[in-house]
């Protein structure tokens, strides 16, 4: 993976998918499977990035999700997109809004979290091995 150096111990989880809502569950299932583990936190990470995806970039974009174990015990978890100029911005919700909270539940589960801009865009995450 890009941002860090990974374990070699098994190699990442690669796939390109469609970002549409549909894709979010097999997704969810595919990490699971290759973690073999309760991992409800990394699925969060996935669903949130990939929903961004779709819902600021567009439905119908091929993403490419990462995820991967670092060599500091760390599951990191990358969502590429086309759109290099579309950033991830938190914003602050209030208690009646219906959106506006997913990069807020990333920085609640991450260690950390960032953009890495080029011709795409990545925007990574990093958890400590155990939920």
């Amino acid at each position: 993976m890009r941002g860090a150096g990974l374990a070699r111990s098994r190699p990442p989880l690669d796939v390109e998918v469609i970002a549409v809502p549909k894709a979010l569950q097999g997704l969810r299932r595919t990490v699971r499977r290759y973690l073999d583990a309760p991992c409800a936190d990394v699925q969060l990470c996935v669903t949130e990035l990939v929903g961004n995806v779709i819902r600021h970039v567009g439905e119908g974009v091929c993403v490419r999700l990462r995820v991967g174990r670092t060599d500091g015990g760390r599951i990191r978890i990358e969502v590429t997109d086309p759109e290099a100029g579309a950033l991830p911005v938190p914003v602050p919700a209030t208690a009646d809004d219906e959106t506006g909270r997913g990069l807020a539940l990333i920085d609640a589960v991450t260690v950390r979290w960032g953009v890495e801009q080029g011709v795409e865009k990545t925007v990574w995450c990093e958890l400590a091995q155990s939920e």
